[in-house]
């Protein structure tokens, strides 16, 4: 096996995980604020800005890509193609597990404001926490390509 077959199939988890993620992630939520507009049709636009949340991890799995394409050289070395098979895969299982996780907790706010709670600031605020460690996962992948060469 070359080296790049290894650092292919990083990017390839960090590009599918962190896509799986949001995409399921999203889902939860568009399904929750579904069944929240069958009582409280009003806070539609509410929903929708917590059903988004969550996608942003996928987005985090693109940047990552494109931080980590310029090294899948052909003569790369294995030095260098487990960096970038380790970086894409701790930020695409990070991204994965955080849009899930922070789709729950958007989703449980999409059902409180169906119930007339006013707790879309609060959700919002809650749903940064699981985000932080995504970020920080891009952050580790943004200094492991420092560490890279080329």
């Amino acid at each position: 096996m070359e080296p790049i077959v290894l650092a292919y199939l990083g990017i390839a988890l960090l590009v599918g995980l962190s896509g799986t993620g949001s995409a399921y992630g999203t889902t939860i939520c568009g399904n929750t604020a579904l069944g929240a507009m069958k009582k409280n049709s009003k806070s539609s636009g509410l929903y929708i800005a917590l059903s988004a949340i969550p996608s942003s991890q996928g987005l985090y799995g693109f940047i990552g890509y494109f931080l980590l394409s310029s090294y899948l050289l052909p003569d790369m070395t294995w030095y260098a193609a487990a960096a970038v098979f380790g970086a894409g895969l701790g930020l695409g299982l990070v991204a994965l597990f955080s849009a899930i996780r922070q789709a729950q907790v958007c989703a449980n706010g999409i059902v409180s404001i169906g119930n007339g709670e006013n707790v879309f600031g609060t959700t919002m605020i809650l749903a940064v926490f699981p985000e932080l460690y995504a970020i920080l996962a891009l952050l580790v992948l943004i200094l492991i390509t420092g560490l890279i060469p080329s």
